[in-house]
């Protein structure tokens, strides 16, 4: 009997032990209701996942883990594609931030942001929000050269084949990029290159027409055959250079030979026991870090909607004061030290309260959309990247070189704001990996200028502490800080009237926005930690795609 009874005991004990890990891990994943239902922004799979802007490009990214690639692989596939079909948001002319955790639990990043050139002088140098005088060095070829070499598996020329196809064959432009285009229009007819590449019949390419790009596919079989050193110390960099002088902007030999993608500096923190990796200036991890754990510091978990949102806001424009200043490491540690976030979150004015935000600096670009692409990816393998690249403004810096057939970001002429010799201005892109226990959890990032933090806080928030499955929160409403207000999405879906009215009767003032895509573009995947699939997902407000290999190619 006494030996039955120890058995017994034993047997229970262990299916409490169960009971309480599978209710740890329901506390970990929130992800359980998450059906595969064939939505094409939703991807399910152990063999890994793929979220990118257009589905080319997610097609491309899983077209590399089914041909036994990695997930860098697929990125850096990804990026070359979108780099062709989405050129009012990215391409080879723009900047780049990326980070990576291989499957052996090392995080990296890659800093590849576009740079004023070594012998560039302000005093001198002309001014302008677009046009040659905003073109700096561009970053985009050697960061993405240089995830595939640091990280990749696959050869340059198998990664850029997709891209090459869809320059060369031509596709199908969506309504998105139809009408980014069109909103440029006026600009791109000023310049000779870009009116030769995005002008048809007229007008820009509408959608549902085919554009074909045979200069830009000439210059990514350059690419791809002689490497990066063509694009920034050969052929390619000599036409860059020779008409960027031609025109009166500041681009040399010497700076394109200068040029280096550099490993990033790496920020950490935590949120509810999570770890938050991101990348230091000129990324803005620091900041998304900063706003996290000065939420932490409030239950979010059962709060109405709209006290949630004032939190959310509130937390944005504390963690935004500290947005100069971050010149060093040092800096950074400090803004992502827990102690920090505390005197934040207890220096904020109790309900009701608009304080926080009345007297800030607001940047000149606050309220701009900012045309930028993310994409994220997950191999089988645990590898996993998450990848934000830009132009800046829709279509750059509006100038593309007659012959290379590619658009160059806006970096100089003020447009970043002063910027001195080899200096790389800081922006708001923040690729970002959550953790849980070591092993990565949410890959994600965001496009949309200001707004990228705040969306990539948000949906983090979402996850973590109203445990919304993936792609319910990448759906759920967002705010974001104006001067003195709340900025609220309003179209359908989203904050509804009555919200509107609790945030004023709270004493904010709001400004609604019923403008999809306004409050950042999140892509991400992660691991359903109970059947160890990974879940990928595409924003709803934007074009993009989620989508997971079938079978995996050989693994080397």
């Amino acid at each position: 009997m006494y030996k039955k009874s120890i058995f017994l005991l034993a047997v229970l004990f262990a299916i409490s032990i169960s009971c309480k890990k599978k209710a740890e891990e329901q506390i970990i994943n929130p992800n359980l209701t998450i059906v595969d239902d064939g939505d094409p922004q939703i991807s399910i799979s152990e063999n890994g996942a793929v979220a990118a802007a257009h589905p080319l490009a997610t097609e491309a990214g899983v077209e590399m883990l089914e041909n036994g690639g990695n997930a860098i692989d697929a990125a850096v596939a990804a990026a070359f594609v979108l780099a062709v079909v989405e050129p009012s948001m990215s391409g080879l002319g723009g900047r780049l931030q990326a980070i990576v955790m291989t499957s052996e639990g090392k995080i990296s990043g890659v800093d590849a942001t576009t740079q004023a050139g070594i012998d560039y002088d302000p005093e001198t140098a002309p001014k302008g929000q677009y046009g040659y005088a905003t073109i700096g060095v561009p970053g985009v070829v050697k960061g993405l050269t240089k995830l595939l070499s640091d990280y990749g598996t696959l050869d340059l020329e198998t990664v850029m084949q997709p891209a090459i196809k869809y320059a060369e064959e031509g596709f199908i432009v969506l309504p998105g990029e139809a009408l980014r285009q069109s909103t440029a229009m006026d600009k791109i007819k000023e310049f000779t290159g870009t009116s030769k590449y995005f002008m048809n019949g007229g007008t820009t390419y509408v959608e549902g027409s085919r554009l074909v790009q045979k200069d830009l596919a000439h210059t990514l079989k350059l690419i791809a055959k002689e490497g990066e050193k063509v694009f920034y110390e050969g052929e390619i960099a000599q036409k860059i250079v020779d008409d960027v002088q031609k025109n009166g902007g500041t681009l040399s030999m010497a700076a394109m030979a200068e040029y280096q993608a550099r490993d990033a500096d790496m920020v950490e923190g935590s949120y509810r026991g999570f770890g938050l990796h991101g990348l230091f200036i000129p990324s803005y991890g620091a900041i998304t870090i900063e706003m996290l754990q000065i939420l932490e510091n409030f239950d979010l978990a059962d709060v109405p909607e709209t006290t949630w949102a004032e939190l959310v806001y509130q937390a944005n424009v504390k963690a935004y004061e500290d947005r100069y200043g971050q010149e060093d490491l040092e800096v950074g540690k400090k803004l992502t030290s827990k102690e920090y976030a505390k005197t934040l979150a207890d220096a904020m004015v109790p309900f009701p309260t608009q304080q926080a935000a009345m007297n800030w600096n607001r940047p000149a670009s606050w309220t701009e959309n900012g045309h930028t692409t993310h994409l994220s990816v997950a191999d089988a393998r645990g590898n996993v990247i998450a990848l934000t690249q830009s132009l800046g403004p829709i279509m750059g810096s509006k100038v593309a070189t007659d012959g290379l057939g590619f658009v160059y970001a806006a970096t100089l002429g003020g447009y970043l704001g002063d910027m001195k010799p080899g200096e790389r201005a800081s922006s708001h892109i923040s690729p970002f990996i959550i953790t849980k226990k070591g092993k990565p959890f949410l890959v994600l990032g965001a496009a949309g200028g200001s707004r990228i933090v705040t969306a990539v806080a948000q949906v983090t928030s979402r996850v973590l502490d109203q445990k919304m499955p993936l792609n319910k929160a990448l759906a759920a409403a967002r705010v974001h800080t104006g001067d003195t207000l709340i900025l609220a999405e309003t179209h359908p879906g989203t904050w509804t009237l009555e919200d509107i009215k609790q945030f004023k009767e709270d004493g904010f003032m709001v400004e609604e926005v019923d403008q999809p895509g306004r409050f950042g573009r999140v892509h991400a995947v992660m691991m359903d930690t109970l059947t160890g699939k990974w879940i990928g997902a595409a924003d709803p407000d934007w074009e993009g795609t989620a989508e997971s290999p079938v079978t995996l190619g050989k693994v080397e």
